[in-house]
């Protein structure tokens, strides 16, 4: 076949004229997308997956979704309970916490600094 009869049946196929890459071209960001930070169901699936594996280990380390409403629920009544002792307690747990999510945060900001994508 000539390139003349190639270039016709591209463009009988193509009418625009434009490549049929566009398919694969990102949708326009909309707030939804930058608000969830990606596309709805790519967001959806990685919450799925992230879901099921920390799902997985709580499992493992014999956690159940229930003992960890109990805590939340325990954690704030024992609060109340203590009065103005619940400052400083607070204060602990924010401490305890910070130590463990702050590193995390860092790492991850450091990690999506390596520019756009």
């Amino acid at each position: 076949m000539s390139d003349e009869k190639q270039a016709e049946g591209a463009r009988l196929w193509n009418k625009g004229g434009e490549s049929p890459a566009w398919r694969w071209q990102r949708a326009p960001e909309t707030p939804l997308n930058r608000f969830l930070g990606g596309s709805p169901i790519g967001v959806a699936l990685r919450l799925f997956v992230v879901s099921l594996i920390v799902g997985a280990l709580l499992m493992w380390l014999d956690i159940r979704p229930a003992d960890v409403i109990e805590g939340v629920y325990h954690f704030f009544q024992r609060i109340w309970a203590m009065g103005f002792d619940a400052i400083r307690e607070l204060g602990n747990y924010l401490i305890a916490g910070a130590v463990i999510v702050v590193p995390i945060w860092f790492v991850l900001r450091l990690i999506n600094m390596r520019g756009p994508r």
